[in-house]
């Protein structure tokens, strides 16, 4: 074998020194489906289901059931499947802000301070997110006696710092001890969740002793979250544990599940609920991203404060529920029932009754098709007529099970790319009314000529600033939703079949619109467009304002509530960038 000379040695040494930067920089340019295949996102759901015949509600005395009615079916009566929701802010994985323990400043209470007024709906965008910082505690799992909850004491979060890193601002710190995996269960079994501890006939679940809450208050982490019922350990430190984490503007996640799939950091986790005034409370669905560079981005935005909230804030006082077309065909109303007084803050528990497709919500291919064994439906003549004309331009109407639970929560998460139709308003003849301007494939296409072309995952926003203009109260109010279905103002710009056929070829999931409907005022145009939707497995998520603050480089969040068999699912949009 021929050896090389020892200049030919040094020279090949200097060469590769010289290509090494070069090198590198070819590799960092490899294209996105090379250099990230091995980090391809992953969306875990980290949710406890909501039905009746499980343990979701607080189980005390005076505490509301939640109930769900399907009090619309899509048949003669109905195009569509609606239902009607009970459902109190203690019912599945939930969410606890600092009034739930925290009183109002100006109360000057014992239990004031300077975050009694950052109820559900003032929460930061930002707050709702961070890295998943997992605190291991299954060796905590059922050691204690029947009623006792076992502590996570102040040692065991040190341990984690000193095997990880400390804790900072932008953290969620989850503790884990696997509770909520082993033992919600649909009932008898199922008490073993919350009653058997409550009645001391179990041992209690593992929780934060009030000194670790301080401690990574102090650390300046303001989320967390368990995968117990409460962050309330048996049986007289619930308050206390709540007062201390509370009390630093924290807020949290009870109820957890599935805290096994998270590694112990670098997962960005989000938990975010309906927009409720005035909530001390919510219910609400949590969920993690797990995969480079994907979660180091959404981490990045949340620790930085880099958000939108994009949701319709719900009261009884604003246009947030369908009013319908004329007597007896309005959707259940948006409605706050207090209950149960709670004196050291001067507030109430509070339950809602609300339709499922309240203010900012899913909708889900189940909402306007019906289940494969009730393909044939016996429609409303005039409806039967419509769905003859889809069918001949469209194909088959198709059917589906797919309801608010079943849907991947990978698509209704991607890229923003808000699609501004704004000036469609006052585009339609008045003696036409009512009547809502068309979104048209070209609308679409126009806007890819100038901002490039939709991308398979990407959501899609139309922007008309309608929701920004009339979700008010009084007669402005009316301008939302029950003049222009009334035909006495033009109904807001929604997009027809053509253009969701368009959009599903492009490889869009989600369509989304700052509007109340993606269907509009005309009530067969609508329609087509829900079955659009539907029969191509795409979702809707409607009702979302504040979309002109949304910028190009960011990532569109929405997350229903996980109901089961739901055919909507309110929840929170929010915009990472």
């Amino acid at each position: 074998m021929n050896r090389p000379h020892p200049f030919d040695v040094g020279l090949m040494r200097a060469l590769l020194s010289a290509m090494l930067p070069t090198v590198l920089l070819c590799v960092t340019a490899l294209p996105t489906s090379v250099a990230r295949a091995a980090d391809k996102p992953r969306f875990i759901d980290l949710s406890l289901i909501i039905a009746s015949e499980y343990p979701c509600t607080w189980p005390s005395t005076g505490f509301p059931v939640f109930q769900q009615n399907h009090y619309l079916r899509i048949g003669p009566v109905s195009a569509y499947n609606v239902d009607v929701l009970s459902i109190d802010g203690n019912t599945g994985t939930q969410l606890d802000v600092p009034p739930h323990s925290v009183a109002r400043p100006e109360l000057n209470l014992p239990h004031s301070g300077k975050f009694g007024n950052l109820f559900t709906d003032k929460v930061a965008a930002w707050q709702f997110g961070g890295e998943a910082c997992v605190v291991d505690v299954r060796a905590l799992l059922d050691s204690t006696p029947n009623g006792v909850s076992s502590l996570v004491r102040v040692q065991h979060i040190r341990d984690w710092e000193q095997q990880y890193r400390a804790l900072r601002f932008g953290d969620v710190v989850l503790f884990r001890s696997d509770y909520s995996d082993k033992y919600y269960r649909p009932f008898p079994a199922g008490s073993r969740f919350i009653v058997d501890p409550l009645s001391r006939r179990t041992p209690g679940w593992p929780d934060p002793h009030p000194d670790s809450m301080d401690y990574i208050g102090r650390r300046g982490v303001l989320t967390a979250g368990t995968d117990s019922p409460s962050m309330g350990p048996l049986p007289n430190l619930a308050e206390p544990t709540h007062f201390a984490g509370l009390k630093h503007g924290m807020i949290w996640t009870e109820g957890a599940t599935g805290l096994a799939h998270l590694p112990p950091t670098g997962a960005f986790y989000c938990m975010m609920g309906p927009k409720h005034l005035g909530g001390a409370f919510s219910e609400g669905r949590a969920f993690a991203i797990v995969g480079n560079p994907l979660a180091a981005r959404l981490i990045d935005s949340a620790r930085n404060k880099r958000a939108v909230d994009l949701s319709v804030l719900l009261s009884m006082d604003l246009p947030v529920t369908w009013p319908g077309r004329g007597p007896g065909d309005h959707r259940h109303p948006y409605i706050r029932a207090d209950f149960m007084s709670m004196p050291h803050l001067q507030l109430q528990n509070h339950t809602h009754l609300m339709d499922s497709q309240v203010g900012t919500h899913l909708v889900p291919p189940a909402y306007a098709l019906p289940p494969a064994e009730a393909a044939q439906v016996e429609y409303a003549p005039e409806i039967r007529g419509v769905l003859e004309q889809y069918q001949q331009k469209y194909g088959p109407r198709g059917s589906s099970d797919m309801t608010t639970e079943k849907v991947p929560l990978e698509w209704t998460c991607g890229p923003a790319r808000v699609i501004d139709v704004s000036d469609l308003g006052g585009s339609t003849d008045p003696k036409q009314w009512p009547l809502s301007p068309e979104i048209t494939p070209k609308h679409v296409t126009d806007w890819e000529a100038e901002h490039g072309a939709l991308r398979r995952g990407d959501v899609v926003i139309f922007r008309s600033g309608h929701s920004d203009r009339f979700v008010r109260t009084g007669a402005v109010g009316d301008e939302c939703m029950v003049k222009p279905i009334a035909g006495t103002s033009e109904g807001w710009p929604a997009p027809g079949p053509d253009t969701i056929v368009y959009l599903s070829r492009k490889g869009i999931r989600c369509v989304a619109t700052d509007a109340p409907t993606l269907g509009g005022v005309d009530p067969h145009r609508a329609l087509m467009t829900y079955w659009a939707l539907g029969s191509r497995q795409m979702v809707g998520v409607e009702f979302l304002t504040n979309v002109q603050a949304i910028p190009e480089t960011g990532y569109f969040l929405f997350a229903p509530l996980k109901i089961r068999g739901c055919h909507g699912g309110p929840g929170r949009a929010i915009v990472l960038h």
